[in-house]
Formats: C-alpha cells, sequence, structure tokens
C-alpha cells in the first residue's frame, strides 16, 4: 500500500538532473568500451561473440521463466484486474465443477504414529494431499518413541477410510485409527478446553461428562474409598495419577479413583495431562450444586424442583422412611436398609445429577436421578406414597431427560419390575424411541434420544450391570440395595 504523504510527493529538479548524469556516463562508458574492442586486432569477433551470449542468456532465462515461473498463479483476494471478485490467476477451465464435486465430503478424525524425524509428517500430508483430502486441524502429541498426530480431515465421500488407512500406513504412519468426525469437531483444543473448564467450575457433576468429551469415546468409572455398604474399597490413587496404555487413575477429589479406560486407542501424556488439569480444578474449587429452581403449581398446591446433593441426605431419608414396602420395592428390588450410606453416594454430584421435589413447607416428596453409568446412563425415580399419580415422575422424567440431552447423552434407561405399570407409562410419555428387555421379572426400557451413527458402540442383549461399589450398583434381585 501506498501513503498518502509519499503519493502527494513533489517532483524535484536534482533527481532530474542525477538521471541525466547517469546516462552520460552510461553513454560515455559504451563509447570507450566500443572504440577499444573495434580498434583491436579481433574486434569484429568479439562483438559478434556477445551478441550470440547474449541471445542464449536471454532464451535460456525466458525458457525457465515459463517452466517455474508462471505454474502457480497466487490467488488473488477480492476484486481481480477485470473486476471479477473471488477468483484465480490462472485458474484452468472446469474449476467451478471441480469445487462442486468437492462439496460432497465427509469429516473424519485420524490418528497415526510416525517417527520423530524430519519429514515424517511432510509423506503423510502429501498423500492427504493425492487424495484431495483437506487438513481442518492438526494437533502432535509428542512421545518417547515417536509423535502421534492427530487429524480433523474434510475427505471426498467416495473415499473409503479403508483405503486412507493403508495409503497412510505405506507413507510411514503406524497404529492409525480413524473414526467419523462431525461440525462439533471442528471447533479448536484450546477452545473446547475451556469450556469444559467452565461447565466443571460451574458444577461439580460436569466433571464425568467433561471427562468423556476430552477424551473422546472411553468408559468412565469412579470408585469411592468407602462402599455404601461402610466398607473400605481400597481404590486409591497417587496425587499425579496413573497413565498405563489405555487407562489412566486419576485421584477423586471426593475420596477414592477415577478410572477412565478406552480400550481401542492408547491414551498419551498431553490426554494425561489435560484430565488432570480438569480434575484439579475441581478438586480446588470444592462441592458445588448449581441454586436454580422452578415452582409448578399442583391442585393440592405449589412444589418446587431444584437440584439436590449430599446435604439433602437426612430428607431423602425421612422421605424413605415414610414410603411403603411397596414403592422401596419398585425402586430397589430388593429390602433397602441403611438408607443413609447409600443415598449419600446416589446424591453425589460426582456420580450424576438429582432433582428433588419439595412442598411449600420444604418437605422432600419425591428424587429423580440421572446417573453416569460408563457410556450409558440411567434414570430413576423414587416418589412418595401420599404424591403419587399426580404427575410429579413424569415431570421429573422429562426433566432428568432433558438435562441427557444437554449432556449428549444418546440414551437412557430405567431399570424397574416389570409389574411396575407407572413408570413404564412415564417412559411411554417421553415420545421417544423405547427398547425393552425383560429378564428374570426385571425390565428394562431404553429410551433412544438420538440416531445411532458409527461412533456410538453398537447395543448388546445383555442387561446393563457393574460393581457393588462404582458408579452403579446392577440388576440384582434381592440384594441389600439394589439398582440406583
Amino acid at each position: 500500500m501506498t501513503s498518502s504523504k509519499s503519493a502527494r510527493r513533489p517532483h524535484h529538479w536534482r533527481r532530474d538532473l542525477v538521471e541525466l548524469a547517469a546516462l552520460f556516463t552510461a553513454v560515455a562508458v559504451a563509447d570507450a568500451v566500443a572504440n577499444m574492442i573495434v580498434h583491436g586486432p579481433d574486434g569484429p569477433v568479439l562483438l559478434v561473440a556477445s551478441a550470440i551470449a547474449l541471445i542464449i542468456t536471454a532464451g535460456f532465462h525466458t525458457w525457465w521463466s515459463r517452466r517455474h515461473g508462471h505454474d502457480h498463479a497466487p490467488p488473488v483476494d477480492g476484486p481481480s484486474a477485470d473486476g471479477a471478485s473471488g477468483t484465480h490467476l490462472g485458474a484452468p477451465a472446469g474449476a467451478e465443477e471441480r469445487t462442486d464435486l468437492a462439496a460432497d465430503t465427509a469429516l473424519w478424525r485420524m490418528r497415526a504414529t510416525v517417527r520423530d524425524a524430519p519429514g515424517s509428517l511432510a509423506a503423510l500430508c502429501t498423500v492427504l494431499a493425492r487424495r484431495r483430502v483437506d487438513i481442518l486441524t492438526l494437533q502432535t502429541h509428542p512421545l518417547a518413541t515417536g509423535t502421534v498426530d492427530e487429524f480433523l480431515l474434510r475427505a471426498p465421500a467416495a473415499l473409503p477410510a479403508r483405503q486412507l488407512t493403508r495409503e497412510i500406513s505405506l507413507a510411514g504412519g503406524s497404529d492409525i485409527w480413524i473414526e467419523r468426525a462431525d461440525t462439533h469437531d471442528l471447533v479448536d483444543a484450546p477452545t473446547r478446553v475451556l469450556g469444559l473448564a467452565t461447565r466443571t467450575a460451574l458444577d461439580a457433576a460436569e466433571l464425568p461428562l467433561a471427562l468423556r468429551q476430552l477424551l473422546g469415546r472411553c468408559t468412565i468409572h469412579s470408585l469411592p474409598a468407602v462402599s455404601p455398604a461402610g466398607r473400605p474399597t481400597g481404590e486409591s490413587a497417587p496425587v499425579e495419577g496413573i497413565l498405563e496404555s489405555t487407562t489412566m487413575r486419576l485421584r477423586d477429589p471426593n475420596g477414592g479413583t477415577i478410572t477412565v479406560e478406552r480400550h481401542h486407542l492408547p491414551f498419551t501424556p498431553t490426554e494425561f495431562a489435560r484430565a488432570r488439569a480438569l480434575v484439579e480444578l475441581d478438586a480446588r474449587l470444592g462441592p458445588r450444586v448449581p441454586r436454580s429452581r422452578d415452582v409448578l403449581t399442583l391442585p393440592e398446591g405449589r412444589i418446587t424442583v431444584r437440584r439436590a446433593d449430599q446435604s439433602d441426605v437426612d430428607a431423602a431419608t425421612a422421605m424413605h422412611e415414610r414410603c411403603s414396602e411397596r414403592t422401596l420395592d419398585l425402586r430397589y428390588h430388593g429390602p433397602v436398609g441403611d438408607a443413609d450410606r447409600y443415598l449419600d453416594h446416589l446424591l453425589s454430584p460426582r456420580h450424576g445429577r438429582t432433582l428433588k421435589v419439595q412442598t411449600a413447607s420444604g418437605r422432600l416428596v419425591a428424587l429423580g436421578h440421572l446417573l453416569w453409568d460408563g457410556e450409558e446412563t440411567e434414570v430413576a425415580l423414587i416418589v412418595e406414597d401420599a404424591w403419587q399419580r399426580r404427575g410429579i415422575g413424569s415431570e421429573l422424567l422429562g426433566r432428568l431427560v432433558a438435562l441427557a440431552v444437554e449432556a449428549g447423552c444418546a440414551s437412557v434407561y430405567a431399570v424397574t419390575q416389570a409389574s411396575n405399570t407407572g413408570m413404564v407409562a412415564a417412559m411411554r410419555g417421553l415420545g421417544l424411541p423405547l427398547d425393552y428387555q425383560i429378564e428374570g421379572g426385571t425390565l428394562v426400557v431404553t429410551a433412544r434420544l438420538r440416531g445411532t451413527d458409527e461412533r456410538q458402540t453398537p447395543a448388546t442383549d445383555e442387561t446393563p450391570h457393574a460393581t457393588t461399589h462404582g458408579t452403579s450398583y446392577g440388576i440384582r434381585p434381592g440384594a441389600t440395595y439394589g439398582t440406583r
């Protein structure tokens, strides 16, 4: 760009004088050289040889410029010389057609390990460019024996993942992993990590979800130091955590251990450091639950729905004491003892989110749990007998499903007895696709919140279950503390 000051600079006579002096000096030197050559014995021969050399040099320069100087014309940003904007100098015919074809693309996330040597990454990029694959983002994870490169790619839809993997392997990549991506993956890593940190800071229940979104498809188990029965579990992890290939163990700020497993892809030290930073943030902030509430009006009066935490254990225990054996049996599939111990576990934000319903006098009459169970999510309800059949259970279930959708869950399941028609009716009232599994009188109803894609683990015919001291209690009729 030319500044306005230089554009208005006045024309000075001294500049013309210097140019004329240089011109006369050049003419004088040329005349002296020509007289010396012409009057010499070989003057004409030297002049002819000089002319031939100049012609050869000019021809070679022209050929070299055409071969290397004009193959790749630079793009022109903004209006071009002919007034057309957004064009490229020297763009070949049919470029618009190729652009239209390129619109039919697919997003992929790919990881590959390469040698820590110059040119290793360039070889992979060359293969991708040959297949017209656009690299949208690139992250590098240095290891002791090489470097893990993580790509977000936009590839032609007709290019199969198997062929792309084979060519990356031939280019020197190893331990290649690829899966379909979506537009949410377009967010750069620092922005995504900051967003997850913000969610974790606002709500302690967000930590397992933040870890899952940070690390991709994985299974997270929160194992407390003391079981709901009051016995030590022996689960603990050092402050700095442990990284073992596809498993990482982090110290839970609430006591115990957070175990993250991802069998299809080993964790890198970079991912381990990010996960540990989120856990440390959660530990520094301490227990916290959003204090928002909603007031609903029933014919019997107003009720309040709000988030619950471990400070509500006494009120929840009192509600359980007012419930009939039939209600407790439908909820827990067996006798209930030492309710205060497992309610403290259930109401912990670490294991999910819990909603409570209180009357105008502050009496707790219902609880709804949304519990993280590895890659799955469970919903569970209990309503005090005197407040049943008034729509409270359906209201809680709808809110829990909304929380599951907000958390990005693909489905939620409820475990109950086959005779519990109230829970079945509430699940059907969601208006979502439902799957039913029944085994030994135990019914599992699964509501699909979004369509199944390639990134989800295929469903099995087995009844969900887990350990008795982890985030899930398993389906075990007759146990002392049944499912959540």
